[in-house]
């Protein structure tokens, strides 16, 4: 019995091993923050407007949409997949939420439910067809990505464009800011939630017989985050306030974050997308969790097209569309999730978007040509993945 018992534990610690690895991706943050730390020097010392209160706020704005976006790109990602849907599909759901308010005279709650609804359906067929019918998911989500971009512009008919009212809650979404006191409440919040998770992770590791991280760095990165935060609170409470659309990408970020590192499907997820075959064997339902990562990537796709319609108070044929779905898969990749699947935590959308925003933001105040910003961000993503492509390489089998 006893050597049966070993036999399954071997098993199941062997497709945890990516998770173990993941508990190290920390040091693969320090490359883009450093980048951050760059990209701010320089854009600040050419631009003194890059810096100020009212342009970091606004770059708050534009990041929330396709962070959140790029949040859903990282659950599919994790398991070594893509999904090219995810522009069309956030498209779409914000579509379909409009109509119903604005046509149909919907709550808004309900009718954001509703749009996430079909997210899930949208997320459970595509899953179904990667699993079930055997189709590569690029295959199944390029179809997806023309498929329901079609379906969103004969929803939308000839008009082509529905605005949202702008004393509604949907609009007010995204002209909302918090008082100085609400900002450092969330900020209190968030170094709670943290230093708890870290704890418990802690805790599970050494009862497992992992490797922990010390105390004192564990200390150091809680005073780091806690100065990062107060910073953030401090500069936009000196124009706006903390803008509410930021308080709920953070608040996902967070939330799926803890979900990946301390439960039993963030676990299976990235067991499946480091070794799918020794997930199996140590008795993972793949299928589901390949399914569920679908689904999971769908809804947050919804939610930041839904996200966009209320900053933009209205929805059109470009919702969803232009570089959208390509800047989200960026985000995810520069911020340190890897294309081969089992190795990223959720807060890549973060730093991701928030390097990809920021150069696009200081090349705007430059006046630089948008040819060339193209050319800087795909320099940017290429160096992305050649490094985790190098860090791979230097990984033992």
């Amino acid at each position: 019995m006893t050597t049966v018992n070993q036999r399954i534990t071997g098993l199941l610690h062997k497709p945890l091993e990516p998770l173990r690895a993941a508990g190290r991706t920390d040091a693969g943050a320090w490359p883009v923050i450093g980048g951050l730390i760059l990209i701010a020097v320089v854009f600040g010392s050419l631009n003194e407007h890059f810096l100020s209160a009212e342009n970091l706020t606004n770059l708050a704005l534009q990041m929330a949409a396709t962070g959140t976006i790029s949040l859903g790109i990282i659950m599919v990602i994790l398991l070594g997949e893509i999904d090219l849907s995810a522009g069309s599909v956030s498209g779409l759901c914000a579509v379909v939420m409009t109509i119903l308010y604005v046509h149909h005279g919907w709550n808004p709650l309900v009718a954001v439910a509703a749009a996430l609804g079909c997210a899930v359906l949208v997320g459970l067929l595509h899953g179904w067809m990667f699993t079930k019918l055997r189709m590569p998911s690029f295959v199944v989500t390029l179809a997806g990505l023309i498929g329901w971009q079609g379906l969103m512009l004969y929803l939308l008919g000839r008009g082509g464009t529905i605005n949202l009212p702008f004393e509604g809650l949907l609009a007010g979404l995204s002209d909302t800011w918090l008082p100085l006191w609400a900002g450092w409440l969330v900020a209190a919040l968030i170094v709670a939630g943290w230093s708890a998770g870290s704890l418990v992770n802690r805790r599970l590791r050494r009862g497992a017989d992992l490797p922990v991280t010390s105390g004192l760095w564990l200390t150091l990165r809680l005073a780091g985050l806690a100065g990062v935060l107060a910073v953030v609170v401090l500069v936009l409470s000196a124009d706006r306030g903390v803008p509410l659309l930021l308080v709920i990408f953070g608040t996902l970020v967070v939330c799926l974050d803890l979900m990946l590192r301390h439960t039993v499907f963030g676990r299976h997820m990235y067991a499946v997308g480091g070794n799918a075959e020794a997930a199996r064997r140590a008795g993972i339902n793949i299928t589901r969790i390949r399914v569920l990562a679908f689904v999971a990537g769908s809804t947050l796709a919804a939610f930041g097209g839904i996200l966009a319609a209320s900053r933009l108070a209205a929805v059109n044929q470009s919702s969803g569309g232009s570089d959208t779905l390509l800047m989200a898969i960026a985000a995810a990749v520069i911020g340190g999730t890897s294309l081969f699947g089992g190795r990223g935590r959720a807060y890549a959308a973060l730093l991701g978007i928030l390097v990809i925003q920021s150069i696009t933001n200081g090349m705007l105040l430059l006046s630089v040509d948008s040819s060339v910003r193209y050319m800087v961000t795909a320099a940017v993503l290429a160096i992305a993945v050649a490094i985790d492509s190098l860090a791979r390489r230097g990984q033992p089998r």
